[in-house]
């Protein structure tokens, strides 16, 4: 069985290992494939794994010994699944491998604006806190969480996981949900205008469709409060981000923490680059190796159980 990855250093740059996917067939990685390398790269496979490496319906009908594909990741639009199932090929995805991660992730990129943390550390590298007159030194506004309304747009296990830390910091939550109230009560069920207007920081978390394509855009961004921040851990199209970026230049919202963007990565004239109160990560919330570490596992769980004829996680 020949078992090819077709992008693996994302997911596994050294530090884990493919060890139970090699015992399965003949496995060959690549740590990152081009869009014109794919089919000479994946011609012989029958077992065929993309992280970010997109298969169109050319390159899959051009694979005739291809029998399965696996998406290294929750998101499978990177694949032509109609095509992939009318000529009998199972795509499966890796779903909930990086839930505590991304959650954790939220809270880091909010934290970093109430408590100003990696600032204060800074300060004190550059002697301020040493020319200080007092015990201590404060020349940020600090922020207590509890009593804050955080709004979360999107509320499946990432969601969920972001609401109950948010509660464990004593913070009034509150969701857009296609769910009835009766079956989130342990949120307030709010629609996506009312969560922009009345919360404090506004979380998103659905995914990323033609309904949700700029979801924050220049109007419900216009919506927010003053001193609210709007966290972005989800798909960087979510978000219009020159609005965003005038909206954080003019002052109008306190800041925006983001590890996701349009473009990644981003090119040299992304509005975001230079905007005041503007924390963005390179698309690692994901990334902790404990998270890699079951992204891997369900891969190969995956793998393992379509050979024995019982394929699951199945997207198409």
């Amino acid at each position: 069985m020949n078992i090819t990855i077709l992008d693996g250093y994302s997911i596994n740059p050294g530090d884990l290992d493919w060890s139970d996917l090699a015992s399965m067939g003949t496995l060959t990685v690549y740590d990152r494939t081009l869009p014109a390398e794919v089919l000479d790269r994946a011609r012989d496979s029958e077992i065929l794994l993309t992280n970010k490496v997109a298969l169109d319906s050319d390159i899959i009908n051009a694979l005739p010994h291809l029998r399965y594909i696996g998406i290294l990741a929750t998101g499978y639009n990177i694949v032509d699944i109609r095509v992939a199932r009318l000529r009998g090929i199972p795509v499966s995805n890796v779903p909930s491998y990086s839930t505590m991660s991304v959650a954790q992730s939220v809270f880091a990129l909010l934290l970093a604006f109430t408590n100003s943390t990696e600032h204060y550390s800074d300060e004190f590298h550059h002697g301020e806190w040493c020319r200080c007159p007092d015990f201590c030194f404060v020349n940020t506004d600090l922020t207590e969480l509890a009593g804050k309304r955080l709004g979360i747009i999107g509320y499946g296990h990432i969601g969920k996981a972001v609401a109950q830390i948010g509660a464990a910091f004593g913070m009034q939550v509150c969701a857009s949900s296609s769910k009835p109230q009766s079956e989130i009560p342990e949120v307030e069920k709010q629609t996506i205008d009312e969560i922009f207007t009345t919360c404090d920081v506004v979380s998103l978390h659905c995914p990323l469709t033609d309904d949700t394509y700029h979801l924050a855009d220049a109007r419900r961004i216009a919506l927010m409060k003053p001193d609210a921040i709007l966290i972005n851990t989800a798909r960087g199209p979510l978000v219009d981000e020159a609005a965003l970026a005038n909206a954080l230049r003019q002052g109008k919202i306190r800041g925006a923490g983001l590890d996701v963007l349009g473009q990644e990565p981003p090119a040299a004239y992304n509005p975001l680059i230079g905007a005041p109160r503007c924390i963005v990560t390179p698309h690692i919330a994901w990334a902790t190796k404990e998270a890699r570490r079951r992204l891997i596992d369900i891969a190969s769980a995956n793998v393992r159980h379509f050979l024995a004829g019982d394929p699951q996680n199945i997207v198409n």
